[in-house]
């Protein structure tokens, strides 16, 4: 494994990719809103932020093949 192969590969379309990415980045954006209206500065309320983001994130380490 090199540093430009991804961390998952999957059999995917461009365009279940597509929807995959969309999915994600709403689910994290969600997440990362509702962590807010919980209170940013509490302990929920940051597990939400991080799990948006990561939720968000997760499709860099994934490509379609």
């Amino acid at each position: 494994m090199t540093e430009t192969d991804p961390l998952v590969r999957l059999p995917l379309s461009d365009r279940e990719y597509s929807l995959l990415d969309t999915a994600s980045k709403l689910l994290g954006l969600g997440l990362v809103a509702v962590g807010l209206d919980v209170g940013g500065g509490t302990a929920a309320g940051l597990a939400l932020a991080v799990a948006g983001a990561v939720c968000a994130t997760a499709t860099v380490f994934v490509t379609n093949e």
